[in-house]
């Protein structure tokens, strides 16, 4: 039986270990509604659904899950719109 080997062209390197390219942080959507409450006018439910994709029941359901991890978020209202915004976080 004989053993095949695969040659590398010449000419081609491979970057050393030391010169990896550094990984960008992950963008995820908690954490762009995260960003939204962090602002000082806060953010509206519409305004989470649009950055997310989300359906309004899951927006909120986010916010309670950041209510149990620790964040404080408190609830205003902008003229007639309810905005949500983070007060302390976890």
């Amino acid at each position: 039986m004989t053993m095949q080997t695969t040659k590398r062209p010449t000419g081609v390197t491979t970057k050393p270990a030391t010169e990896k390219t550094a990984a960008k942080p992950r963008e995820t959507k908690i954490g762009k509604v995260v960003a939204l409450l962090k602002r000082n006018d806060g953010a509206t439910l519409d305004e989470m659904v649009e950055a997310t994709g989300w359906l309004p029941h899951t927006t909120r359901a986010a916010l309670t899950g950041l209510k149990t991890k620790g964040y404080t978020i408190e609830r205003d209202k902008r003229g007639e719109t309810t905005c949500y915004r983070i007060t302390k976080s976890a």
